[in-house]
């Protein structure tokens, strides 16, 4: 007789359930039967073919095609002024691929002379896309090409965002539902490549999550080459390495970061000076943009004859202010009773860029949604917050429409209700950011610590007692590096090891 060992069942991590953990959704479940019993164990079984990730790119699947709907009138009878605002499909693409020289050949930063405004890597992969566009020339055939080349990749980068979101934090992949059928990313997505410094910064987060320094440090470096955002995450990781005393986190994630930027800068500075500068100059001496707060207030300014600001004012007042609001949040961080969770930290930072830039882009909007699912999975706040942005996304194509046509106000849309648009997505915003740091100072609200979790996307600081902590209300009780109170914590900790 031969031998036979028992098959032992693989193990997987029990899954959080959305119909169970969120009192929204578990409302729109009677169709199906209801919430899912509480005798059930999801994750512990296998699902057959009806995986979570599986789900998840056919829900992407899904809101790539109604992002492709969103741009049809402008696919079918082009990328024209004012038709392409009033239709709301517009998108840069056409617009530089006509206007930067793509379509005759010009490749950002390696043709001597080419001006582009967007950082290396965003540049580089702006020429590669054009260089995939058959023929020549800057015809309606060709633009229709390069939008459709970049649209796809894109959708490309989305499903790998998705699922990296899911896979960041294995107990609640559902939560990347969010990023999945998020309608600020099927409204903005295909605007500009936004989206793949948002898939390097998930790379990113994905690696730092699993303990890969470098790797992270490189992702995040790769991010900040397409998009300037993504370095906004080292300012998280330097007061959690404050917090808990690991500082060699941050010098080898910012350490790999700095390396991987300067692979990627280096050689184009070298190779066209010029060229490199023109970015950090165009965005130092452009005005205020569109739907950002100061846009609105010189819009305001100008109609009841107030002083408006230029770009020079602007710089100031908008740096200040977010040095400000990064003082808060470090402050935040290093005095609030629990350690705060990574994404937690670096939602508030990015938030609070998007606030007080002078620039506020349309597809911004899709910085947040990955950080949001992570930092706070709550569909009602997640659906008003996009609410809110669909309103400002009508709002900001109306009112280019109407500034683009020279068409009368009684036909179009109002300046006063286009600044309205802009403070309600300012006002959600900040709110978002306000429920965020509830979270943090009371963590038994958290959706994630709520289940006993400490910070699944934390890496090195998932679980890290505290090594430095700030009491503003009882200082005494505060934890410094040098006090007493501190070794005696270190010899508490040693001796539970034991």
């Amino acid at each position: 007789m031969q031998e036979t060992k028992p098959h032992r069942q693989q193990k997987r991590a029990r899954f959080v359930v959305p119909s169970r953990s969120d009192s929204l959704l578990r409302n729109f479940t009677e169709l199906i039967g209801g919430p899912l019993g509480k005798h059930s164990s999801p994750g512990k079984l296998s699902s057959g073919p009806y995986t979570v990730e599986r789900v998840l790119i056919v829900l992407t699947v899904v809101a790539a095609l109604l992002a492709v709907l969103a741009k049809e009138y402008c696919r079918v009878n082009g990328w024209q002024t004012p038709g392409q605002f009033y239709a709301t499909c517009y998108s840069d693409f056409p617009e530089l691929f006509k206007n930067r020289g793509l379509g005759d050949g010009i490749f950002p930063f390696f043709t001597q002379g080419s001006l582009f405004e967007y950082p290396v890597l965003m540049g580089i992969i702006a020429g590669i896309t054009a260089l995939m566009v058959p023929g020549q020339g800057v015809g309606s055939e060709r633009i229709l090409g390069y939008f459709d080349i970049n649209a796809t990749l894109i959708v490309a980068v989305w499903m790998i965002t998705v699922l990296l979101t899911a896979r960041i934090n294995k107990r609640r992949p559902w939560d990347a539902a969010m990023v999945a059928v998020a309608p600020g990313i099927i409204l903005a997505g295909f605007i500009n490549w936004d989206m793949w410094a948002v898939g390097l910064l998930a790379l990113g987060m994905y690696f730092f999550s699993r303990d890969k320094l470098m790797l992270a440090g490189v992702f995040i470096g790769l991010g900040t080459a397409t998009k300037l955002y993504p370095v906004l995450i080292l300012g998280a990781v330097l007061v959690l390495a404050l917090r808990s005393g690991k500082l060699r986190t941050f010098f080898v994630t910012a350490g790999a970061a700095l390396v991987a930027w300067l692979a990627v800068n280096l050689p184009i500075a070298a190779m066209n000076p010029s060229g490199w500068r023109y970015f950090f100059e165009f965005t130092q001496e452009r005005p205020a943009g569109y739907s950002s707060p100061w846009f609105a207030y010189n819009l305001v300014a100008d109609r009841v004859q107030w002083t408006q600001m230029n770009a020079a004012t602007i710089n100031s007042l908008a740096l200040y202010l977010f040095i400000l609001a990064c003082a808060l949040i470090g402050a935040l961080a290093l005095c609030a009773p629990r350690r705060p969770r990574i994404a937690q930290l670096v939602f508030l930072i990015v938030a609070a860029f998007i606030l007080t830039n002078k620039v506020y882009s349309p597809q911004f909007v899709i910085w947040l949604i990955p950080l949001l699912a992570l930092a706070r999975p709550r569909w009602r706040d997640f659906l008003i917050w996009q609410a809110a942005e669909g309103l400002h996304w009508a709002a900001i194509w109306m009112y280019l429409g109407q500034a683009t046509s020279g068409g009368s106000v009684q036909h179009n849309i109002d300046m006063s209700y286009y600044v309205l648009a802009v403070g309600l997505h300012m006002a959600v915003t900040a709110y978002l950011m306000a429920r965020v740091v509830m979270d943090i100072w009371a963590p038994a609200q958290d959706p994630l610590r709520v289940h006993g979790e400490d910070d699944p996307h934390g890496g090195p600081f998932d679980g890290a007692p505290d090594w430095l902590r700030i009491d503003l209300f009882r200082p005494a009780q505060s934890l410094l590096p040098w006090s007493s109170a501190h070794r005696a914590a270190e010899h508490q900790q040693s001796s539970e090891r034991r």
